[in-house]
């Protein structure tokens, strides 16, 4: 059965590249009128240009760095202005960035919890009252496998990712009554511009290489695509998962050690 999503709004952070592309790419091809939040102008654009192609409704792109309160509002005014409203928010903005515990300063920790936590409550927060008022709303909290299973020098990313999967389940409760379902999807190693980028840093052998050392740990044998994670996202935004909230669900392929 096709995840249908004909009708619905959605919003996607980090939408410009990478997963919040594929998503984005995904729920269009399903049917959702999109609004793409990214930062640069010109990545905008060029996702919008990538989603077009393979939309079936609207595709519209907002400049938006998630870690002001005041550009949250404002690419918010933009999309409801343009589109009508919100149905499905999908908070995906984030980086990987890590260190040992001594080595994070305050700045740190405060520009990495502005950008993983607070982006997601307040587009979050905006969002809210209308879904609950129209009794339908999906929210899908993008996080990584170490929120579940932090390992040692992985902070500040698994801690600002524990804090969003903690508020997610919070929201599930609050939503539930409303038939407004949010859940966490986990990444673990999915083929996206962050890897091309560390690849490129590094200068050592093909890409395809430097991919299957990756995915040496993987029990899946192999890293994942971009495209199956959008696939989970847009089953959990349709009326196919229906029961779902709450949950937080690995696309890891085994990799956590924690379900």
């Amino acid at each position: 059965m096709e995840a249908n999503l004909q009708g619905r709004v959605a919003i996607v952070t980090g939408g410009s590249k990478g997963i919040g592309r594929a998503i984005a790419l995904r729920m269009a091809a399903s049917g959702a009128d999109v609004a793409i939040l990214a930062r640069d102008e010109a990545t905008l654009e060029e996702a919008r240009q990538v989603v077009a192609q393979k939309a079936r409704a609207r595709v519209m792109v907002a400049r938006c760095d998630v870690t002001k309160a005041q550009d949250i509002a404002s690419a918010y005014e933009q999309v409801v202005a343009t589109l009508g409203r919100v149905d499905i928010v999908v908070n995906n903005a984030g980086t990987s960035r890590t260190g040992a515990f001594l080595s994070i300063t305050d700045e740190v920790w405060q520009e990495d919890l502005d950008l993983k936590l607070f982006a997601a409550i307040r587009l979050t927060r905006l969002a809210w009252p209308q879904m609950v008022e129209r009794r339908w709303g999906r929210v899908i909290n993008v996080l990584n496998i170490g929120a579940k299973a932090p390992k040692a020098a992985s902070a500040p990313t698994t801690v600002s990712r524990a804090a969003g999967m903690a508020l997610t389940k919070l929201l599930a409760g609050e939503g539930a009554p409303h038939n407004v379902l949010v859940n966490s999807l986990h990444v673990g190693l999915i083929d996206s511009d962050q890897w091309v980028r560390r690849h490129a840093q590094s200068a050592e052998g093909s890409y395809d290489a430097f991919l299957s050392g990756m995915a040496k740990n993987i029990p899946l044998g192999r890293v994942g695509t971009a495209e199956e994670f959008a696939n989970v996202a847009c089953f959990l935004a349709s009326d196919l998962a229906s029961y779902v909230t709450g949950a937080a669900i690995n696309v890891d392929g085994n990799l956590s050690p924690v379900m």
